[in-house]
């Protein structure tokens, strides 16, 4: 609120009334008015004179507006201090203004200390909301829990499982010797890398068959090591890599035919010593007592 003191209030009613002649006298829409409550003055502006308003420091201006069918400029006033003010419009035109103030009555009311804070009580879904964070929240460490462990005792969140291969080894062996053989290595003179590929099929078989770290013997070692449980395989398979051991080492050029041999003779191998050494199938009704 913007209180409108005598120099300004007189400065705008003293503006607009030069724009013509009306005739009458200030009044107010109540005479008596409770503290802070409102009433309108009314103020009727002239051309040949300036009206005399005054208003006392504790009568505040609200709101202004001019009245164009009366030539009269409306404020509203009000008062937050109980008393009477004389509102001077001219010297024989003045208004009394009367602000009453709030009456208490102290036998009858109960006055009491200011309430302190009270804590209300947590309804059924503000607690529901709070047990369905601790869930998210338990959910969420269990969760990250069990990616370390598993991170840890697998070295890897995701661990790929291959297919269980569940060939015999002859199968496994007879199957990569084709896919050699339909690979034409010799053909296109890679003649070395045919007959290393060749060996290393057979002691793979071997390996996998009887346990002989095939793999990590020299070919004298391996027939040997063949020999003492098969001595008739120990010749076919001396042959194999007495033939392999020049190409890599003496670079040899085997014949077509003698490639060709090579590849017959590993396949007849390791179809007799599979033979040999696979492990006995036990009978049916064995296998059904123990199931």
């Amino acid at each position: 609120m913007k209180r409108i003191e005598k120099i300004g209030l007189i400065g705008l009613i003293g503006l607009i009334g030069l724009t013509g002649e009306v005739r009458g006298q200030a009044r107010l829409g109540a005479d008596t008015i409770a503290l802070g409550d409102q009433t309108v003055l009314s103020v009727p502006l002239t051309a040949d004179s300036m009206p005399g308003l005054q208003l006392p420091q504790q009568v505040m201006v609200l709101a202004q507006s001019l009245d164009t069918a009366t030539r009269s400029l409306q404020s509203t006033i009000t008062s937050f201090e109980p008393g009477e003010y004389v509102l001077h419009n001219a010297a024989d035109d003045s208004l009394v203004l009367v602000v009453t103030d709030v009456e208490v009555d102290t036998t009858t009311a109960e006055i009491r200390d200011i309430v302190p804070i009270q804590r209300v009580p947590y309804s059924f879904w503000e607690l529901f909301r709070w047990v369905l964070l601790a869930w998210a929240v338990a959910a969420v460490a269990i969760v990250l829990w069990w990616l370390v462990d598993r991170r840890k005792r697998h070295g890897s969140i995701f661990v790929h499982h291959e297919p269980v291969d569940t060939r015999t080894p002859e199968e496994r062996a007879l199957q990569a010797l084709e896919e050699l053989r339909n690979s034409h290595l010799w053909q296109s003179g890679k003649v070395k890398e045919y007959h290393t590929e060749l060996t290393d099929i057979v002691r793979r078989f071997i390996e996998e068959a009887t346990g002989i770290r095939a793999t990590e013997m020299t070919s004298d070692e391996t027939v040997e090591a063949v020999g003492g449980l098969w001595p008739m395989g120990a010749g076919q398979l001396k042959s194999i890599f007495t033939t392999a051991d020049l190409v890599k080492f003496a670079k040899s050029e085997p014949l077509p035919h003698e490639h060709e041999a090579s590849m017959t003779l590993s396949v007849q191998f390791v179809k007799d010593f599979w033979q040999q050494v696979k492990p006995a199938e036990e009978p049916a009704g064995e296998e059904a007592a123990k199931e």
